[in-house]
């Protein structure tokens, strides 16, 4: 009699149950209308009667559609016990996974690294051209499959590990969430590198990965202008240094006494100062009530003071009056000479051009018309606003 293939054997038994839970479906709904029809008897006598029922569906997660008949019934998104706040969520739902003692993160270790070299070993293969048995390879499929659910499990074991490590770099600029999420990147790194043959407990060897994440995301996303990895350190080492130095001394640290210790120069310290500065948003709420905003204490330097404006303009107008008293070549020079037409002053050669006259032609009318303008009447209006 021929030996069969294990995986046509797999797959014969796979069609098998496929064809039996088929057969089985068509009694399933038969019962289902049959027990549906006979809860519709007593809802009508007693309604108060299928509430409870109707709960118990309710918990069950499936709801049954009266659309059509052959319907199977649908099952509806239903987590227990969730709530609004996602961070509780989360906890609970790593809370439920057991934690790991050494012996079992060697034995998940052991899986891990058989999964990698069955896979190591079907990657050899392909590339060499070879063909693999169907049992080898089914087995070697197997390994790799087991070596994913046991790096998984590592993973998940693990994951509270990330929460208290993340916990102590809230409020630095990053959500908590977002700092889990960096954290367990740095969890999957150090399972993809622990070597069990150290001796070492796996929580030992992945604190290290997941600070490193944490830190590295902190540089990267937490500030609002993005600063280099290596400065960051230099910022932080230099916080360090200055926080025990105001212990030691019961003062602020000088940059000569920063740069002493950190061997650099004051200057570079100063310049390390400035980096570590944060900028803060002048929207930013002041007050208990916060009514008031931390921009509306900062002055606009730029801005033009009402007072200012309103003299100015009050300066234009009397200046256009006087220059009213003035024939129009005489304003015109006196205008285009100081610029009070465009603010831009010009030389006598360029006048005399606009007048067609020579240039010591437009400089004693300019002399003569000065005079006239010192003159009491002309120039009384205009002493009020002078400084």
């Amino acid at each position: 009699m021929p030996t069969k293939n294990p995986a046509d054997a797999a797959d014969e038994a796979v069609a098998a149950d496929a064809t039996a839970t088929a057969a089985k479906k068509p009694a399933a709904r038969r019962s289902t209308r049959a027990t549906a029809k006979k809860d519709e008897q007593p809802a009508e006598a007693t309604p108060a009667a299928t509430e409870e029922p109707a709960e118990e569906e309710a918990s069950k997660g499936f709801v049954l559609t009266a659309h059509d008949e052959d319907d199977a019934p649908q099952q509806q998104v239903m987590v227990a016990g969730a709530t609004a706040d996602p961070v509780k969520d989360y906890l609970k739902q790593i809370g439920k996974v057991a934690l790991l003692n050494a012996e079992q993160e060697v034995d998940l270790a052991l899986r891990i690294e058989a999964g990698l070299f069955a896979d190591h070993k079907i990657q050899e293969a392909s590339a060499a051209g070879e063909v693999l048995a169907d049992r080898l390879r089914w087995d070697y499929e197997q390994i790799i499959h087991d070596g994913k659910i046991a790096k998984n499990h590592l993973l998940e074991a693990n994951l509270r590990l990330v929460v208290s490590l993340a916990k102590r770099y809230t409020g630095r600029g990053m959500l908590f969430l977002d700092l889990i999420q960096e954290g367990n990147l740095g969890l999957i790194r150090a399972v993809e590198k622990f070597d069990y043959t150290k001796g070492f407990k796996f929580s030992t060897y992945a604190t290290w990965w997941i600070r490193q994440a944490i830190t590295r995301a902190m540089a990267d996303q937490a500030r609002t202008i993005r600063i280099p990895v290596h400065m960051v350190e230099v910022i932080n080492k230099l916080a360090r240094v200055q926080r025990q130095m105001l212990q030691d001394l019961g003062r602020e640290p000088t940059p000569e006494e920063l740069a002493k210790e950190l061997d650099m120069t004051p200057e570079k310290v100063v310049e390390v100062q400035k980096y570590g500065r944060e900028p803060i948003s002048l929207h930013t709420p002041l007050g208990e009530d916060g009514d008031s905003e931390f921009g509306d204490l900062i002055e606009d330097s730029e801005a033009i003071v009402p007072s200012d404006a309103v003299s100015f303009t009050l300066l234009q107008e009397q200046l256009h009056s006087v220059l009213d008293t003035l024939s129009e070549r005489e304003a015109g020079v006196v205008a285009m000479r100081f610029g009070l037409t465009d603010g831009q002053p010009k030389t006598l050669d360029e006048i005399g051009k606009v007048y067609g006259v020579t240039r010591e032609r437009i400089r004693q009318i300019e002399s003569k018309t000065m005079s006239k303008l010192r003159h009491p009447s002309r120039s009384q209006v205009l002493r009020d606003y002078l400084d």
